[in-house]
């Protein structure tokens, strides 16, 4: 069944109020409410609130040291990265002057070299035209005696009876008209 109460009925049954709302005890409520604020006031001014500033403000200053820190590093970076880069050149130059001057005295020591080795190559040169023409005049010494010789063994073939003293004169005349 379901039960309808009015407020008259409530009022007959129900004694009094729920305390808290009771209007009879708003005065101490108020009065432990203020001492009870005051307290927390009291210990969050004296205590917490000094303890989470110093925290904040220690946090603060870890973060701006680190940023100095930081930009005191990027410095040193930067200022080490343009000495690397100064030296990295300076090492290129003076590699290119060692190669080059290497390259100066390597070409010295070639030509230096070459004209040791043409010098040696002209005077073995000039001792093979010596021989040569040395050889030249044996030859020629000797080809006016094998033509001679091959002038009185033709003679001799045909019968003919020539002095050998004409055949001589004739080969020498024909030697020395024909090669110089």
């Amino acid at each position: 069944m379901i039960a309808i109460f009015t407020a008259a009925d409530a009022s007959k049954g129900a004694g009094a109020a729920f305390p808290p709302f009771d209007p009879w005890h708003f005065p101490s409520q108020i009065f432990w409410l203020a001492i009870l604020f005051g307290v927390l006031y009291f210990v969050l001014s004296r205590f917490i609130l000094p303890q989470l500033g110093a925290v904040l403000e220690r946090r603060e200053n870890t973060i701006a040291d680190n940023l100095d820190e930081a930009a005191r590093l990027n410095d040193q970076a930067i200022e080490a990265q343009k000495a690397m880069e100064t030296s990295m050149a300076e090492a290129r130059a003076q590699a290119r002057d060692t190669a080059s001057k290497a390259r100066a005295k390597m070409d010295a020591e070639i030509r230096q070299e070459t004209a040791k080795v043409d010098a040696e190559l002209d005077a073995k040169l000039e001792a093979a035209e010596l021989r040569i023409s040395e050889r030249r005049s044996e030859i020629l010494e000797n080809v006016e005696s094998i033509a001679t010789d091959a002038a009185e063994a033709l003679v001799a073939k045909f019968e003919a009876n020539i002095p050998a003293a004409d055949i001589k004169k004739a080969v020498t005349g024909a030697l020395d008209g024909g090669v110089k």
